[in-house]
């Protein structure tokens, strides 16, 4: 298969590689290196990167943006940063990406565990993830052709040690159980599905 993976040199977005690369061509994609660069936050970028990829089988995105920090400080333009980024960004990879998506492909996108398990300062992001996995559920009863549609839903990573101190109690993902639920994804039947990773 051709796979479009958009973070590919990202802390999750390397593993997926990995996971996917021996069987099948990746189409890296970052925002600064990769084969392509795309500026998610964009629909002109977007649009582009689709035109100068062509046709392809699956695509995963592990890339986006949100704002964490505490509630009483939060402002419209904080909040606005993941809506922006990791909500819209991931929607229009997906929205776009129909028109170029071969039949029987499939889009895989990245939310969170914040979307059921909420930390403190982490309300812009449980917000997020919360609407990126309606839309998965939306989505996957009107794509066409047979395409298919999933999330993954990490908790705190192996590799994010900065974030440990915000997920008191939990334990950290191992990052081959990430790879695993984005494999599962692409080359699984099921649409439709969050795949939680939990620690």
């Amino acid at each position: 298969m051709k796979i479009i993976i958009v973070g590919a040199t990202g802390t999750i977005g390397k593993h997926v590689v990995k996971a996917l690369e021996s069987a099948h061509e990746i189409v890296k994609v970052g925002s600064k290196s990769g084969d392509f660069q795309v500026d998610i936050s964009s629909l002109e970028s977007i649009e582009s990167l689709f035109k100068q990829v062509g046709p392809f089988d699956a695509l995963v995105s592990a890339a986006g943006d949100a704002h964490f920090g505490p509630l009483p400080q939060m402002t419209d333009s904080d909040f606005r940063k993941g809506v922006d980024s990791k909500l819209m960004g991931q929607v229009n990879l997906v929205l776009i990406g129909q028109k170029y998506i071969n039949p029987k492909g499939s889009f895989t996108l990245t939310s969170g565990s914040l979307a059921e398990d909420p930390i403190i300062y982490g309300s812009a992001v449980s917000a997020i993830n919360g609407a990126l996995n309606g839309f998965i559920k939306g989505a996957s009863l009107e794509l066409e052709n047979g395409v298919r549609i999933n999330a993954v839903a990490p908790g705190v990573v192996e590799e994010s040690p900065a974030y440990f101190p915000y997920f008191p109690g939990d334990i950290p993902v191992k990052m081959h159980r990430v790879a695993q639920a984005y494999y599962k994804s692409v080359m699984g039947g099921q649409t439709g599905q969050v795949y939680f990773v939990p620690g």
